[in-house]
């Protein structure tokens, strides 16, 4: 039997819903810490924390059923001429940590918060959104390259620690 899909609002994140995105986010991407190799998890998952607790300069968008939050994605400006390039940084603006929660996903959550943030992206002048992603998020891949981004190996880094290739994404505005 299907169900139908129930119905979400994109919005920006209010002030009170900090921790609940963070544990969304979190449970979201907790699957990885079984099908990544350790040391890829335990990077990944410090980067996780990393990003959610200096959110400041970022647009924190959320999907919002009247239960609650059901996805979070964080659209950071583009790096200053000093930073760009280093240490996984775009010279563009970057889509980070889409999260769907897990009873929401197959239900277009991940991809409206997707193109709440190209359309962000647009409204401000942008040319270009950037993001990251690794072949174990193959979903959101697959996601990323129906909506028209493509790879731009020269953005690629590894960890340091770490076996799995960070790859990078774009999507010309």
């Amino acid at each position: 039997m299907m169900t139908t899909p129930i119905p979400f609002t994109i919005r920006p994140a209010l002030a009170d819903e900090r921790d609940a995105a963070r544990a969304l986010t979190l449970e979201a991407y907790a699957q990885y810490a079984e099908t990544m190799a350790p040391n890829d998890w335990a990077g990944l998952h410090q980067a996780l924390l990393g990003a959610l607790a200096t959110t400041g300069a970022a647009t924190h968008l959320v999907a919002v059923r009247a239960d609650g939050l059901v996805g979070s994605v964080l659209l950071f400006p583009a790096a200053n001429g000093d930073t760009a390039g280093a240490g996984g940084r775009m010279i563009w603006p970057e889509l980070r940590l889409l999260a769907v929660a897990p009873a929401a996903r197959g239900q277009g959550v991940g991809a409206a918060l997707v193109q709440a943030c190209i359309a962000q992206a647009r409204a401000a002048g942008a040319a270009i959104l950037g993001l990251y992603t690794g072949d174990s998020m193959r979903t959101a891949m697959a996601l990323y390259e129906r909506l028209g981004f493509t790879r731009i190996p020269q953005y690629d880094f590894l960890p340091p620690g770490t076996e799995q290739l960070v790859k990078a994404y774009r999507l010309v505005l």
